[in-house]
């Protein structure tokens, strides 16, 4: 890779891209990813990291794209990113604002207001697979930036994490559709709830499967209730069809 007389070898290691950004007088270098794209209900969570001088020998060599990792593995590393992080910020974009604006403009956007939300801005920005514009900074796209650039992979870590912990945290609202399991992906038990259920508002309505059962009927509102009250343990709730 080359930008502006800069050359990185390919196999200069995770944290190459950083070194010679920042031998060549562009740090600080800040790492953007999102995680959420591919789901059908929930946020879209976008980071931007920019990592320490000395993260190299902080950072776990575990550290890697978070999808390639458990769960239990990424909640360790989130606490180690932040630890090593020099600056960081998260944009979370609700489901409602991805239906008016389409998953693409709502991920470049994320993207420009977690660099823009970073205490100082950096010298130059690093996303993962395609180019953005509007950053304040010079930017460039690293085709599968989260398993080869350090910052890049910390960022896909934070996002996924906190997206993660808010999937959770629906799942106590909506338990019928088990987002603690699927994080709001299609899965084809994903895809029975919505049949059975209907979509419920955290559901992206603009996606064709979404919007295949946008209207429940008043069968399925019957036993999205009680199901609801049995997963959550809770009685004598009523509601009107």
């Amino acid at each position: 890779m080359s930008s502006r007389g800069v050359v990185i070898r390919r196999d200069a290691g995770l944290f190459g891209y950083e070194r010679a950004l920042v031998r060549c007088g562009l740090g600080p270098v800040a790492g953007v990813d999102e995680a959420g794209r591919g789901a059908c209900a929930g946020p879209l969570v976008v980071a931007a990291v920019v990592l320490g001088p000395d993260s190299r020998r902080r950072l776990s060599a575990r550290l890697a794209d978070s999808k390639l990792l458990t769960e239990h593995v990424r909640e360790s590393l989130f606490d180690e990113v932040l630890r090593a992080a020099e600056d960081w910020s998260t944009v979370v974009i609700p489901a409602a604002e991805i239906d008016r604006t389409g998953v693409h403009v709502a991920n470049i956007t994320g993207m420009r207001r977690a660099v823009a939300r970073l205490a100082h801005r950096p010298g130059y920005v690093l996303t993962d697979g395609f180019a953005v514009a509007g950053f304040g900074s010079e930017s460039l796209a690293v085709v599968k930036g989260d398993r080869v650039a350090a910052c890049i992979a910390a960022a896909s870590i934070v996002a996924k994490v906190t997206r993660d912990r808010i999937m959770r945290a629906l799942h106590t609202r909506y338990a019928e559709y088990d987002f603690a399991q699927h994080k709001g992906y299609v899965t084809a038990a994903h895809a029975a709830a919505l049949a059975r259920y209907g979509p419920c508002d955290e559901h992206r309505k603009s996606y064709v499967n979404v919007a295949a059962h946008a209207v429940p009927t008043r069968e399925a509102r019957s036993l999205r209730l009680e199901d609801r009250v049995l997963a959550t343990s809770l009685h004598g709730v009523t509601e009107t069809a």
